[in-house]
């Protein structure tokens, strides 16, 4: 929704509800990192074999590099425009309708690069199939406890990009609906069940109270609304 909610706003979409005033924060689920990953015969080709090697090429190569997303406003178009933006570089992007065919083009070598959602592509990469060279969270992914993070390998601080999934309600929810729904909701999160499912798919379980979801949403907003503005991107 943070992600979405931008794009339609700043480029020339209408939302038919308002994100803030018409739900209430509940509370946020899970957190999952992006990957960047890169078709391997095509890395190999160029000797690309870190974030500083794709920055490299990419400067001295404009608009020869594409980048392959799920589609305009998704977490994965939106973690590639903030690369772009920080690093100065230009690459062609390329929206698909889905995560599968662009990953399915990026494997075939018809695309070059994606920042995809991590569980989507863990198991290519585990197979070879996708070279993997940095995740887009703050911190590393513990599923790939060896692949830095972008700011990290690049020394791009402030970079972060994250899908995240949440729970929210009607507007103005009674008080005490709202705070027993978010303590159930959190021992569930939390449990060691839901907790080991989350972290097998690469994501990472969060649950936090209403009032900390509720900054988390207009903080997202407030961010992702300054990469559309930057990037010029449009609604299809």
């Amino acid at each position: 929704m943070a992600l979405i909610s931008p794009l339609y706003t700043q480029g020339g979409g209408k939302l038919p509800f308002d994100p803030i005033r018409d739900f209430t924060p509940i509370t946020l689920v899970a957190e999952l990192p992006n990957v960047l990953v890169l078709n391997p015969e095509w890395a190999v080709k160029n000797n690309i074999n870190s974030v500083n090697d794709l920055i490299a090429y990419a400067k001295a190569n404009p608009g020869k590099v594409n980048m392959a997303s799920s589609g305009n406003g998704t977490s994965i178009h939106m973690a590639g425009e903030l690369f772009k933006s920080m690093t100065k570089t230009f690459m062609v992007h390329l929206p698909y309708k889905g995560s599968p065919p662009a990953v399915t083009d990026l494997m075939s070598g018809n695309v070059d690069i994606m920042f995809d959602n991590l569980p989507s592509s863990i198991n290519y990469i585990r197979a070879g199939r996708l070279k993997a060279l940095a995740v887009t969270s703050a911190k590393r992914s513990p599923a790939f406890p060896d692949l830095p993070t972008v700011a990290e390998a690049a020394n791009l601080p402030g970079y972060e990009a994250t899908s995240w999934f949440g729970i929210v309600g009607p507007a103005n929810m009674s008080p005490d609906i709202l705070n027993k729904t978010s303590a159930e909701l959190m021992k569930v999160i939390n449990s060691p069940a839901v907790k080991d499912k989350y972290l097998a798919m690469g994501a990472e379980p969060v649950g936090n109270t209403p009032a900390q979801f509720s900054i988390y949403i207009k903080n997202e907003i407030a961010k992702w609304t300054k990469v559309v503005k930057d990037s010029g991107a449009k609604v299809d």
